[in-house]
């Protein structure tokens, strides 16, 4: 069993691990960057290791500093969080390597599945439904515009190693397809090191659904309830929820069947999640796996009682699951706010500082906030804008909406901009109130709507 876990993250994730790990009687270590050396997870650690510079190649990404603070420690294992080295297979790699155990999948799944492509291609062999796209990679140019003309414009040109909304073109011409093809291969290569393209059909009016799977090493596989992800601004989301206003059961299960056979069909283990669209017909598409803990984690957490992060952590330690599919029930709706510092009358425009002035209205039945943050703390320049996440759960999702809008409503924050306001209009908004809305929505509809109302 472990003694003491090494978290390789910052921010409220780092704080959420630090505290599911004390609960599990497991010594914590944090490990920070010069600019976040007052911050709240470093205070709640057990030990801290400063291991770099505010730059995240500097301090998070830097695998030799943070398995050096590993061992220096004394850990058995490292949790990765989500973001930085989470979906790195060659620092799970080098974590086997060390003797510490990478608390998530093998680092051989890590690397099939973080490449977009070579995955597809393992989810069609196993039978899971793919949108319509390229065979493997476009050899170029010339071959990427025989492809698009094949399954038809618009389509969406991808980094092989693509993620988190980076890597990605809309394509609805061929004339634009020339114009962002060595664009993009250029961005592909700076950002992920690799200039890999291949090229997939949009379905329009779709909604991201994304499901979340839990699995042991004996072989067990759970799926827990969908979450609707479609409330998105450039493809970040915005606003999760589960479960999807507009999923039936029956669509919950075959969906749950589809996910588990993709997950068979790799040998997985630990958390994960597949993600999905989903078009007017309620057909589903496989998009990716997130080899790693999400960020909306914690509404599936809400409505089933699961602690995702203490059974990632029992799976590390070779434990068996101890429930099963028969187990999870949907005890009501949940809805997760990304609170953010930006500013959204200003095109998002990222907004650091200190925070002057903080209140967050917790302390009521349904009500969870998931922060790094306290009164003083500073928002740097370096890292995710995000704040906090707001999580109400209730029986119902006109309930669990009603009560968000007054923990919105409540919610201070002095210093730094945040996009509370934006948010506010949002959850008021008839689409959202509807659940009709698909991963355009804001941008096509809502935020032209608000950005003429606030203005």
């Amino acid at each position: 069993m472990f003694q003491k876990v090494l978290v390789a993250n910052r921010g409220e994730i780092a704080v959420q691990i630090i505290r599911s790990l004390h609960e599990m009687d497991i010594a914590a270590v944090s490990v920070y960057s010069t600019a976040d050396e007052d911050s709240l997870f470093v205070k709640l650690a057990d030990e801290a290791v400063c291991i770099g510079g505010p730059q995240p190649a500097e301090s998070y990404l830097n695998m030799f500093n943070i398995i050096s603070a590993a061992n220096l420690t004394g850990c058995d294992a490292i949790h990765p969080g989500y973001g930085f080295l989470s979906e790195n297979a060659e620092f799970a790699r080098l974590c086997e390597e060390s003797n510490l155990v990478f608390i998530g999948p093998d680092y051989r799944t890590i690397e099939l599945m973080g490449n977009k492509s070579r995955a597809r291609e393992t989810m069609i062999s196993a039978n899971v439904p793919v949108i319509p796209g390229s065979n493997g990679m476009v050899r170029d140019l010339e071959n990427a515009m025989v492809v698009a003309d094949q399954i038809g414009y618009p389509v969406m040109l991808k980094a092989a190693d693509g993620g988190g909304g980076k890597g990605i073109r809309r394509i609805n011409t061929p004339a634009d397809l020339k114009r962002a093809y060595l664009e993009a291969k250029r961005e592909a290569q700076t950002s992920f090191g690799n200039s890999d393209l291949y090229i997939e059909k949009i379905i329009e009016n779709a909604k991201h659904i994304e499901m979340q799977l839990i699995a042991d090493q004996f072989g067990h596989y759970v799926f827990l309830p969908e979450r609707d992800c479609s409330l998105q601004r450039n493809n970040q989301k915005v606003i999760e929820e589960t479960p999807c206003a507009t999923i039936s059961h029956s669509e919950r299960e075959g969906l749950g069947d589809i996910v588990v056979r993709a997950a068979r069909a790799i040998n997985y283990y630990n958390t994960g999640t597949i993600e999905f669209l989903m078009d007017q017909d309620h057909n589903f598409y496989f998009m990716e796996m997130n080899t790693r803990l999400q960020v909306e984690h914690t509404v599936t957490e809400e409505v089933t009682g699961i602690e995702l992060i203490k059974e990632q952590v029992k799976i590390a330690q070779g434990l068996k699951l101890d429930f099963n599919q028969a187990d999870v029930q949907i005890l009501g709706h949940a809805i997760e706010c990304r609170i953010n510092a930006e500013d959204p009358s200003n095109g998002f425009m990222p907004s650091a500082g200190k925070i002057k002035k903080l209140f967050f209205p917790d302390g009521t039945m349904g009500v969870r906030i998931d922060s790094g943050i306290t009164q003083d703390s500073m928002i740097p320049p370096f890292y995710d804008s995000m704040i906090a996440k707001f999580i109400v759960k209730m029986p119902t999702r006109v309930e669990a909406t009603r009560k968000m809008r007054r923990v919105l409503d409540e919610f201070e924050i002095e210093g730094v901009t945040s996009n509370k306001k934006f948010l506010e209009a949002l959850l008021v908004d008839k689409g959202f109130e509807q659940g009709l809305f698909s991963t355009k929505y804001i941008e096509n509809v809502f935020l032209k709507e608000w950005l003429n109302y606030a203005k």
